[in-house]
């Protein structure tokens, strides 16, 4: 299979004249993005940059990874925002003994029917909510791998699709170190964006204690299914110069040749950084992207997916100076 094929079903059949979709797509994704932006702020306070890069992941049709210590309402702004989606929604609450099946479901011996049955588990859902992923053991976090990549599920040799769209919300806890099991590469791969969440500052926090003073409001959904997979499909739409795919693909070999990463950026992380400099673009309102969409995107693209050497990590270095780096050695020729 290519790495083409593995992007969400949702987004591989762009309209007849995709750069008409794509100017009706900017305008419409502008106006989403000051609603939804408004809409959460109701309820979670500070959270701007974040909603927007869940909204660029929604509109990239990828999985998102929110990092953050405890009590910095990663969860609440899970909840809120896929209310905002109109979509099927589930909570899953990652545990040391949280087995595949509690993920998946399991086939249950039915008597009236005489035979088996399954009975689905939560990831048979639009958007799952999987809290504190890193405190369940790699099996169980295996299980979402099928999910994530391929939008089904195979349960007792039975492959079955995931209803479309199908958004993963995973928080984890970088700080905690007992009872937590690091993410796999493979998994952490599959994630689109990781964010992260930290502290509202000091006026955000002041009105965020006179909003929970008050009774908390009850947001309404903004999306449809319909409406969120036809956003997707337009996507690819969005005009970029032939510039700046050298310019992505630059940045990835970049990584690899980096003294202090062992290993770089792969042809799927430059897949994404084009998905997510589009989506940043038509948020903007813009029907094409520029360099600066793709270094906007790029520590959110590119952070989870470098893995650093030893002695880099001995010395002291975070994987943002490291995509810092990267940025600046590869030169920018031409805006658009």
């Amino acid at each position: 299979m290519s790495l083409a094929s593995t992007s969400n079903p949702g987004t591989l059949a762009p309209p007849t004249d995709p750069r008409a979709a794509a100017h009706e797509l900017a305008q419409e994704a502008k106006q989403l993005s000051h609603k939804v932006t408004a809409e959460v702020a109701r309820v979670v306070v500070g959270a701007e940059d974040v909603t927007r890069q869940l909204l660029i992941a929604l509109l990239a049709g990828g999985h998102v990874l929110l990092e953050g210590v405890p009590g910095v309402a990663k969860t609440t702004l899970s909840k809120v925002f896929s209310r905002l989606l109109g979509c099927q929604y589930q909570r899953v609450q990652f545990t040391p003994d949280l087995l595949p099946s509690d993920v998946t479901g399991t086939s249950i011996f039915d008597r009236n029917k005489n035979d088996f049955v399954l009975r689905k588990g939560p990831i048979f859902t639009q958007v799952l909510l999987a809290d504190e992923i890193n405190r369940a053991p790699a099996k169980t976090q295996s299980a979402l791998l099928e999910a994530m990549q391929e939008y089904q599920v195979t349960v007792d040799g039975v492959s079955l699709p995931l209803a479309l769209p199908f958004l993963v919300l995973a928080t984890q806890n970088p700080i905690e170190q007992e009872g937590v099991y690091r993410l796999p590469e493979a998994q952490l791969d599959r994630f689109l964006l990781r964010v992260e969440m930290g502290y509202p500052g000091f006026k955000h926090e002041v009105g965020l204690l006179k909003l929970y003073s008050k009774p908390i409001v009850e947001v309404q959904p903004m999306f449809t299914p319909e409406m969120i997979i036809g956003l997707q499909r337009k996507l690819p739409g969005v005009y970029g110069a032939e510039s700046l795919y050298e310019y992505i693909v630059q940045l990835a070999e970049e990584s690899r040749k980096h003294p202090d990463v062992a290993l770089g950026a792969s042809p799927r992380a430059a897949l994404n950084l084009l998905r997510c400099a589009r989506a940043r673009a038509v948020l903007e309102g813009r029907h094409f992207f520029t360099h600066e969409d793709v270094q906007a995107v790029a520590f959110g693209v590119l952070g989870h997916r470098l893995i650093l050497r030893p002695e880099a990590e001995i010395e002291g270095k975070h994987v943002a100076e490291i995509v810092r780096e990267i940025l600046d050695a590869v030169p920018v020729l031409e805006t658009v």
